[in-house]
């Protein structure tokens, strides 16, 4: 009853849904699903792996490094703008001619990212990129569920979550590889032969949907509210910590004009007057995804805000090389792609063998574990360490998107599936948005608090100081040093040291942090329904 009360208040009123999924189906399934995981994997890589090669670009094109930041913050921006709008964008142009317009503009603002001269023409072409790049990741996952019974969701949501999740951690190995032994175009150029194979198999054999709405009217006012909110908010978040937070007026302006825009925004979509909505709020009442999407953003926070921190952490105090750090983080993506497929086929099925919220608590304890345990590393830890933690948080993460994602699936219906599929990728983009940015304040913070906390201890009269400084003085003389000489390195040498103690605990902190923040949000697991449940009784549940 829920569901058929939510769909009525859905505007604009959808096309009515078949009874049954089987009418949906589409024979060539398995080969859509080829070329739509490929279409996602391009999409997310594409977020990580210029990251390595923004040095080389700076000097190509005669950017500062501020300044060079903007090709990954143009493409994430837009990216984030245009996620929330694909459901509606796919029902307005048809879901087959819109995915494989997304792929054909991804796939010439690849190649004209890859010709650019300059960097006023390199960002440009990456915020096309980024726009076409939305379709890629909400548009897919929707058509998969549409497309393949209800029975074989654990095996193909598990596959699509193993894309989106192992691609951006071996995002900055391959675009280290490509650098060093070709050059920076090369990162984009390699996503043409990839991308025409999946747009060869969406045009050739993806069908629009039978839950298709008619839309004959436009949401300028949703539009333009959407794009400023989530413009301004993406802005301050990427750039908030370079500009010192809400010490820099534009920061400042920018903040207010996204939170007034975003609750005008919230405001217009669900007023009566508005007709067509662009974003349809109102499958929010839906407990599953509502709860999901909360999941999904601490996900994004601790899953885009590690692979942040982490080589930050691993290459200036465990001095790591940056093809160490990539080895380091490959066999943690390989558990999480072991432990999804695992997983999908243990929520295979109209009777599923383990309980979803069973796997979602235990992978959450396990990225918690991960979480306590890079957070008590030393500057003496090495590969072994914190490859095993590592491993540990893959399979915890694995254990995480695949039943969290059927979950919120489970009893969407039609054209709900759309939007709600936008809303979980906007979440999760978002949720990682704000833990870069957080992370990135928080190490910085925390460092000069435990430094300044050390520093209280350095003093002469300490034993402890006495000794190692007394020790240090020694040493250098032993190696030829004169005593005003070998107290100036002592000194210095103990700076260092102090320093470094304070990253290790800073690093340490924000490792916690992440932990925490997963903690907090694991009573929503609670709120989501057995994905074994049917539609019948998740409906009955919402009426008691």
């Amino acid at each position: 009853m829920a569901e058929q009360t939510l769909e009525k208040s859905a505007a604009p009123a959808p096309a009515p849904i078949p009874a049954s999924d089987e009418e949906e189906l589409s024979p060539y399934r398995w080969l859509i699903l080829a070329g739509l995981i490929t279409a996602a994997i391009l999409e997310v890589l594409d977020t990580t792996i210029v990251n390595v090669a923004l040095p080389q670009m700076a000097g190509n094109l005669g950017a500062t490094s501020q300044e060079i930041g903007w090709v990954s913050t143009g493409y994430i921006l837009s990216n984030v703008v245009v996620l929330p709008m694909t459901a509606w964008l796919s029902a307005r142009f048809g879901r087959r001619r819109y995915l494989s317009g997304s792929i054909i503009l991804f796939l010439i603002a690849s190649f004209f990212c890859g010709t650019s001269h300059s960097l006023g023409e390199l960002v440009a072409w990456r915020i096309l990129q980024g726009a076409g790049g939305a379709a890629l990741l909400s548009t897919a996952q929707s058509t998969i569920r549409e497309i393949f019974p209800r029975e074989q969701q654990g095996t193909v949501q598990s596959i699509y979550v193993l894309g989106i999740i192992v691609a951006p951690t071996i995002g900055p190995t391959l675009g280290g590889y490509i650098t060093d032994n070709y050059s920076w175009p090369w990162i984009f150029f390699v996503n043409l032969p990839i991308g025409l194979f999946s747009l060869g198999i969406i045009a050739s054999f993806l069908t629009d949907s039978k839950h298709a709405m008619r839309i004959s009217s436009v949401d300028w006012w949703g539009v333009g509210l959407l794009t400023v909110g989530l413009a301004s908010l993406q802005y301050v978040l990427e750039e908030g910590n370079a500009d010192d937070w809400f010490e820099s007026a534009t920061i400042l302006r920018l903040t207010i004009i996204g939170l007034v825009a975003l609750g005008i925004f919230l405001w217009w979509e669900l007023s009566p007057r508005n007709k067509a909505p662009i974003v349809n709020l109102r499958v929010l009442k839906n407990r599953d995804l509502s709860a999901a999407m909360i999941l999904f953003c601490a996900l994004g926070f601790g899953l885009y805000g590690g692979i942040f921190i982490f080589p930050l952490f691993a290459q200036s105090i465990l001095h790591f090389t940056p093809t160490v750090t990539g080895l380091v983080l490959m066999p943690g993506a390989i558990a999480t792609g072991f432990a999804a497929i695992v997983c999908g086929r243990l929520l295979n099925g109209k009777k599923q063998a383990v309980s979803p919220r069973i796997i979602i608590v235990l992978g959450i304890l396990l990225f918690m574990y991960s979480m306590w345990d890079l957070g008590h590393m030393t500057a003496q830890s090495g590969e072994a360490d914190t490859r095993l933690a590592l491993i540990v948080r893959g399979l915890g993460l694995g254990m995480l998107f695949t039943p969290i994602n059927l979950a919120a699936f489970s009893t969407l219906k039609g054209p709900e599936i759309p939007q709600g599929a936008s809303m979980l990728n906007l979440m999760r983009q978002l949720g990682g948005s704000f833990g870069i940015a957080v992370l990135g304040t928080f190490v910085t913070n925390q460092t000069q608090v435990h430094r300044a906390d050390l520093v209280s201890n350095v003093y002469r009269g300490n034993p402890a100081f006495d000794s190692m400084y007394n020790g240090l003085i020694a040493n250098f003389q032993a190696r030829g040093f004169d005593l005003p000489t070998a107290q100036s390195a002592a000194l210095s040498l103990i700076d260092r040291t102090v320093q470094t103690q304070a990253q290790v605990l800073s690093f340490a902190n924000a490792f916690l942090l992440i932990g925490i923040c997963i903690m907090l949000v694991s009573p929503c697991v609670f709120l989501l329904r057995s994905n074994s449940s049917s539609s019948a009784s998740a409906a009955a549940a919402d009426a008691h």
